[in-house]
């Protein structure tokens, strides 16, 4: 565990190492280039995230199913804008027991290609549409500069994959599940999103266009924590992926596919902790409350000890996850320790307290301690769990709205970047090139064109030609 977190003011990029360190939550698998070892603390986080997720997605009638993480290389050249996107990245095997392959398998970087295969057996006429399949995986992309969560080379994810009848249909359920992603952000990370559709130059190779969510990190850069892909008949004629349509005639399907991954658990990390360690909202958190017995002598902690467990046993069956923390180490240690890990509260129960029948009480979130009557705590304890999940998403978009700002000047454009950051609202005229430049120039990109962005006219922020409409640029991760 790290000694001493360094400041956000300080150094960003290492206080969330340190944070993930100081938390417990992962650490570097040295010994393979660019992956990571997700511990216990931080898996839990990745669990509650497969929970939820998987419930919606079930919700809106998709099935979990299984693909192989080898896929024949072959299958990436059938669409050629997507073997060309991913190249860099790939992982090949080559060697397969002890012999040369007769043909080279990619280790999966994601599964459009070999599913799309499997489409083609198990799709013939409409009655088979929509076919809508989820897969809970792990991917391997072949990353030059990695960070634990935001960019490994191995990481876990789930991807969605769906065929439809129609362009319409297909379209639909795109964005269906964009706001099925945007409603966990929001709702369950309390990390508030941006929805909006991808440039070309920043879609999903192989696709027809792109969607995403957007959120905001405590240092003004952006992160992009969910896609939705609207991937048009291009796998379907790849594939040869056809149905037969209620006039009898044979059609290619329309597809999709969507998906988040571990990076959701760096976002939670950038979006709500701070100089102390992990804060992590309660929907997510792997403990919410930490009950600490305070005792001097055997008699002092046999009787704080008691009411604590007590408290400890009624807690848990609301749905809690409860430590009970009876060493006997020192009260001071035991708070920095869960402090640093991001248990949503700690309760404090010393002889004191009990003659007073109360408890002290100290949110991960707030800085000052409270009393409480113990008649009453558990009630108590389940509202702040309720109120800690609203607060910390009304800071993050109290942050966000007021780190967003119209800029209509290149120079202002640089000075942001070059200063606090943040999303930059401005006019851009639509061409790539343009765009290209600004990300060459700046290392500034488009994040989004919002949904149900306004029409306005106004002049791009780089080469001043007319431009219809504002977009969102930010540094990102």
């Amino acid at each position: 565990m790290a000694d001493t977190i360094t400041t956000r003011a300080k150094d960003f990029p290492e206080w969330y190492q340190d944070v993930i360190r100081a938390a417990d939550l992962a650490e570097p698998a040295i010994v393979v280039k660019g992956a990571m070892v997700i511990k216990p603390n931080g898996y839990a986080i990745w669990e509650k995230i497969q929970r939820e997720l998987d419930n919606r997605f079930k919700a809106t009638g998709h099935k979990n199913a299984y693909f192989p993480m080898f896929i024949p290389e072959s299958f990436l050249k059938k669409e050629a804008e997507h073997v060309e996107g991913f190249s860099p990245e790939l992982a090949v095997v080559t060697i397969g027991g002890g012999k040369e392959l007769e043909e080279r398998y990619v280790v999966r970087p994601t599964s459009e290609t070999i599913i799309g295969h499997f489409f083609n057996k198990w799709i013939k006429t409409h009655r088979d549409l929509p076919m809508l399949i989820n897969q809970w995986a792990n991917v391997v992309r072949w990353e030059l500069r990695t960070r634990m969560f935001l960019r490994t080379s191995e990481f876990l994810w789930q991807e969605g994959h769906t065929a439809h009848a129609t362009h319409d249909e297909a379209l639909a359920e795109v964005l269906r599940m964009l706001d099925v992603y945007a409603d966990f952000a929001e709702n369950v990370m309390a990390m508030p999103v941006i929805r909006g559709e991808k440039t070309m130059n920043e879609k999903f190779a192989g696709a027809l266009k792109s969607y995403c969510i957007e959120g905001l990190m405590q240092n003004g850069w952006a992160l992009q924590a969910g896609t939705s892909h609207d991937l048009g008949q291009n796998f379907g004629k790849a594939f040869d992926v056809k149905f037969q349509n209620l006039a009898g005639q044979s059609e290619y399907v329309w597809q999709t596919s969507w998906g988040v991954s571990t990076r959701l658990i760096g976002g939670l990390i950038m979006t709500h902790s701070d100089d102390a360690g992990l804060v992590c909202p309660p929907k997510l958190a792997p403990y919410h409350v930490v009950i600490i017995p305070i005792f001097k002598t055997p008699e002092e902690k046999a009787a704080t000890s008691a009411v604590g467990a007590k408290l400890a046993e009624d807690l848990k069956a609301k749905g809690l996850s409860v430590v009970f923390d009876d060493r006997d180490d020192r009260p001071g240690s035991k708070y920095f320790e869960w402090e640093r890990k991001g248990a949503c509260c700690r309760v404090e129960i010393g002889p004191k307290d009990l003659e007073k029948k109360s408890y002290a009480f100290k949110r991960r979130d707030v800085e000052k301690k409270e009393f409480a009557p113990l008649d009453g705590a558990v009630a108590h304890i389940t509202g702040q769990m309720e109120q800690m999940q609203k607060d910390l998403f009304n800071k993050a978009k109290a942050f966000r709205d007021a780190s967003t700002k119209q800029v209509d000047s290149w120079d202002a454009f640089k000075a942001m970047h070059e200063g606090p950051g943040g999303f930059a609202s401005c006019h851009w005229c639509g061409d790539g090139k343009c765009e290209a430049q600004v990300k060459e120039e700046t290392k500034v990109t488009i994040r989004c064109i919002p949904l149900g962005n306004p029409k306005e006219s106004g002049a791009c922020i780089k080469c001043g030609r007319p431009s219809a409409q504002r977009v969102l640029f930010a540094r990102a991760y």
